[in-house]
C-alpha cells in the first residue's frame, strides 16, 4: 500500500500508525506540548483519490480489515469491515482511505488516558476539552503531514457524520463530496437529557475520583451504565421488541454486575437486561471513562451553525456535493433531521441527495445494514448525485417529503 510519499504504509492489518504533530492549541484555549495521533490507511494514492472516514463516537481507526487483528474489541474493531476493503462500497483498490483516532479517545491518539510529557503520569481530567471542531483541524493535520491537500470525499456515521459537516464547514476548498450518515447538525434535548445522565452515571460513581482512577480501580460500574443508556438510544421501539420482547432470560447470573434490591429476586431477570448488562460490562473493560466524558460532551456541544447566522451560512462557501443518509427507525438522529440538513445543504446551493432507509434497526442502521448503506454510497463516490442508487432515492429529484425506499436497490 503506497502513501502520498512514495513509502509503503499499512492496510490496517498490522494496527495504527502514530503519529506527533506538535504542540496543538484547543478551541477551549489550553493547549498541549505533543498532539499524537493513530492513523491507519489503505490502498494506494494517486493524487485525486483520498477518502477520509471519520468515526462515530467509541470507534478507533481501524475501520476494516479486521479478520487478521485482535488488539480491540466491540465497535472500535474494524467497525466498518463490510463498508471499506477491496471492491466494497468504499473500494480501497480505487480510493486511498484514511481513518484516524480523534483526540480525547483512548485507542492512540492524545487524550485524558494518555501520558502528560511534563508529569509522565495520565493527562486525567487535566487534558483539555475538545471539540468536534478540534478533531477536524487534528485531521487537517494529519493530513498534512501526509501530504494529502485535498480530498475526493469525506464520510462518517453519527457523530462521524457531524465531524464530515464540520469539514464541509471549516475546509469548503479541501473536499469535493461530502457522506453524512445518521447525523445531524445538532443534538436535540432528548439526546442532551439521556447524555447528561449518562455522564452523572460516571461521575457519580465512588471509583471515579475526579477523573484520578488511573493506577487503581476504575468506574466499570458507572461507565457500564453510561454504555447501556447509550444502547437504549442506538435501539428502535420495533427493534427491542423484535430482539428481546418481555422474555426472561431464564439465569440471575448478570444480575452480579450491579446490586440489586432484594425485592428483585421475585421477579424475572428478563432478556433485555441481560443484553445491556452484558453490553455495559464488555465496553467498560475496552473503553475509558474520562474518554467518554469528553466525546460525548464534544458531540453534545455541536452546532453547525456556530458562529455563523445558521446552517445554510455556514455551508455557503462549500461547492462540493452532498449526500446524507437516514434510516426510519432512528430516532437519535431523525429523518427530519437529515431533512432539515439537506434544505439546509439545498439552499447553500450546494448539489444534494437525501436517501432514506426504511429500517427498524434504529441508530444502529448504519453500522449493521451494508447491503443498504453500501449501494448510495457507493455510486455517490464514483459519479455524485448522478449515481443511480442516489438519484433513484432523492427526495428533491421525487418531489417526495423525504426520499423514498426503492427496496429493488437492495434485493438480493
Amino acid at each position: 500500500m503506497t502513501g502520498p510519499d512514495g513509502t509503503e504504509r499499512g492496510d490496517g492489518t498490522d494496527g495504527p500508525e502514530t503519529v506527533s504533530l506538535g504542540e496543538f492549541t484547543f478551541e477551549c484555549g489550553e493547549s498541549i506540548p505533543e498532539l499524537e495521533i493513530a492513523y491507519e490507511t489503505y490502498g494506494d494514492f494517486t493524487g485525486d483519490n483520498a477518502v477520509l472516514v471519520c468515526h462515530a463516537l467509541t470507534g478507533s481507526a481501524h475501520v476494516a480489515g479486521g479478520r487478521r487483528r485482535t488488539d480491540t474489541a466491540g465497535q472500535a474493531h474494524a467497525w466498518w469491515d463490510d463498508i471499506v476493503g477491496p471492491g466494497k462500497a468504499v473500494d480501497t483498490t480505487e480510493y486511498y482511505v484514511i481513518c484516524a483516532n480523534v483526540p480525547g479517545s483512548c485507542y492512540g491518539s492524545s487524550g485524558p488516558p494518555s501520558t502528560n510529557p511534563e508529569t509522565g503520569e495520565p493527562w486525567g481530567t487535566d487534558f483539555p476539552a475538545v471539540t468536534v471542531a478540534d478533531w477536524t483541524r487534528a485531521q487537517r493535520r494529519l493530513l498534512d503531514h501526509l501530504g494529502i491537500p485535498h480530498l475526493h470525499a469525506v464520510i462518517g456515521g453519527s457523530v462521524g457524520g457531524m465531524n464530515v459537516l464540520e469539514w464541509v464547514k471549516r475546509h469548503p476548498d479541501h473536499v469535493d463530496r461530502a457522506i453524512s450518515v445518521a447525523a445531524a447538525a445538532r443534538l436535540d434535548p432528548q439526546c442532551l437529557a439521556l447524555d447528561a445522565i449518562a455522564q452523572r452515571a460516571i461521575t457519580t460513581d465512588p471509583n471515579w475520583s475526579g477523573g484520578d482512577y488511573y493506577g487503581g480501580d476504575p468506574p466499570t460500574g458507572g461507565l457500564a451504565l453510561a454504555r447501556q443508556i447509550g444502547h437504549v438510544m442506538y435501539l428502535s421501539k420495533s427493534s427491542m421488541a423484535d430482539k428481546f420482547g418481555r422474555r426472561s432470560a431464564g439465569i440471575d447470573a448478570g444480575r452480579d454486575t450491579f446490586e440489586m434490591d432484594p425485592a428483585a429476586g421475585f421477579f424475572p431477570y428478563r432478556e433485555v437486561e441481560s443484553y445491556l448488562d452484558y453490553q455495559g460490562e464488555k465496553f467498560a473493560k475496552r473503553f475509558d471513562a474520562n474518554s467518554y466524558l469528553y466525546l460525548t460532551r464534544a458531540m453534545d456541544n455541536y452546532d453547525l451553525a456556530s458562529g455563523y447566522e445558521n446552517d445554510t451560512d455556514a455551508l455557503a462557501a462549500f461547492d462540493g456535493e452532498a449526500l446524507l443518509l437516514s434510516f426510519t427507525g432512528d430516532w437519535h438522529f431523525t429523518v427530519e433531521q437529515s431533512e432539515v440538513l439537506a434544505d439546509a445543504f439545498r439552499a447553500s446551493g450546494t448539489d444534494t441527495a437525501h436517501h432514506v432507509i426504511d429500517s427498524d434497526h434504529g441508530h444502529d442502521a448504519f453500522l449493521v445494514e451494508p447491503d443498504r448503506v453500501g449501494p448510495p454510497v457507493a455510486d455517490f463516490l464514483e459519479a455524485g448525485i448522478r449515481g443511480k442508487a442516489v438519484t433513484d432515492t432523492d427526495a428533491s429529484e421525487e418531489g417526495d417529503e423525504f426520499a423514498p425506499v426503492h427496496t429493488s436497490l437492495f434485493s438480493d
